[in-house]
């Protein structure tokens, strides 16, 4: 099956050269080509250019998108898309003067997510998952990282994990799974954390790697949650089982978990809503993606990530969605595009790079997407007819998304 794309306005995210990620400077330059072909070849890029060396081709479906922008799907790779029920009331509590914390205290926040989805069956979990996944993929997220973590105890944890599996299998997006056990302290451990700890790391974990659900390690390191001894202890127990770390960090505190995430060579290090010079050196020279989650700084009206003092010192920056029922209801990656240059003054430039190619660096998926580059996946977004890539951040809260093509199939 061949596709051709023919007429394009503007070929975004163009690198003839796979590469990695983009940081600092480079990430102002978004690499295009105007009036541009793209040929698909299966569920793969095959070529592109400029129309006027189109070669001559016998495609199985021409797809003719003049006046229109053809980029790479997002990479979201922060979500906890699998979850049961809702927190609407909380939200409502939020607006009543209750603050995040507070909400948490009275047994809400993680713990309600738990209890809910404890008492939730793997196929119903299942059920309430896919429409926010076909969400997703028509608001075009075309690779996507699902973490647990809203279980709690054993059996939760491995439900949520086994439906993200399903999910991967079942869906065409490209999907990474992490284990997110030490999220929250469940309300039977409230004055036994070692305990809880020691559940995680010698029955859960075992568990999770025997039936082989995930590929990253996550931990909350937050005050009130994990310490940083609890981390490393996470962390290291990860390892023993080959899973690559990935931490939450800096939400509402900074107190030295991005240099701990550095120094177990985490893949990424993520929300940092609260950022010292000490965490920036430590970042620097190093191969850990922070992650900024503009939704959740908007939901809950904390900061937001201070994305040019890492940019300005020379660092990569990913956007992802942290799309969660309780402090971030929304897998809108557009929005999240727009919010970083709206609220963090990124450039449009800077957001699209960060959230297509260093976003894929953030799930380990930078030689599968995240670019348009022959042998990648052809995960890609087609707009309306715009007049530039700026006007995607500029009209937010507008669908500016004609088609979504998923493995080179079109699915919306």
């Amino acid at each position: 099956m061949t596709t051709l794309i023919t007429n394009i306005k503007e070929l975004l995210q163009v690198r003839e050269i796979s590469i990695e990620k983009v940081s600092g400077k480079d990430m102002q330059h978004l690499p295009t080509i105007k009036n541009a072909f793209l040929l698909v070849e299966n569920d793969m890029i095959a070529d592109f250019g400029d129309m006027t060396n189109l070669p001559n081709i016998n495609a199985d479906k021409i797809i003719d998108a003049k006046g229109k922008m053809v980029l790479p799907s997002w990479c979201d790779s922060h979500t906890h898309i699998v979850y049961a029920g809702n927190r609407e009331q909380e939200f409502v509590d939020r607006i009543n003067g209750l603050t995040y914390e507070e909400i948490a205290n009275r047994g809400g926040g993680i713990l309600n997510s738990a209890k809910t989805l404890q008492n939730t069956t793997e196929d119903d979990l299942y059920q309430q998952s896919i429409p926010r996944v076909k969400e997703v993929i028509k608001l075009g997220t075309g690779a996507i990282e699902i973490k647990s973590g809203y279980g709690l105890t054993t059996e939760a944890e491995l439900k949520m994990l086994r439906v993200a599996k399903r999910i991967q299998k079942d869906f065409p997006v490209l999907v990474k799974t992490t284990f997110l056990g030490a999220h929250a302290l469940p309300l039977d451990y409230k004055n036994r954390k070692d305990d809880f700890l020691d559940l995680v790391i010698d029955e859960i974990l075992p568990k999770v790697a025997e039936e082989n659900l995930a590929d990253y390690i996550d931990v909350f390191c937050e005050k009130g949650y994990f310490s940083l001894n609890d981390t490393e202890r996470i962390l290291e127990a990860g390892k023993v089982h080959n899973l690559i770390p990935k931490i939450h960090v800096n939400q509402f505190n900074a107190f030295g978990g991005v240099a701990l995430g550095v120094k177990h060579n985490a893949l990424s290090v993520d929300h940092l809503e609260e950022l010292n010079p000490e965490d920036i050196t430590a970042l620097q020279g190093s191969n850990t993606m922070p992650v900024a989650l503009p939704s959740c700084s908007y939901f809950l009206s904390i900061p937001y990530t201070p994305a040019r003092q890492l940019i300005d010192a020379g660092l990569p920056l990913a956007l992802a969605t942290d799309y969660n029922p309780g402090s971030t209801p929304s897998g809108n990656m557009n929005f999240v595009v727009s919010t970083a240059c709206i609220k963090m003054k990124m450039t449009p430039e800077e957001a699209i790079n960060a959230a297509t190619i260093n976003g894929a660096y953030a799930m380990g998926l930078s030689n599968q997407c995240g670019s348009i580059t022959k042998g990648k996946k052809a995960n890609l977004i087609v707009t309306k007819e715009i007049p530039s890539y700026g006007f995607l951040p500029y009209s937010f809260g507008n669908n500016h998304i004609d088609s979504v093509i998923i493995a080179g199939n079109v699915i919306y």
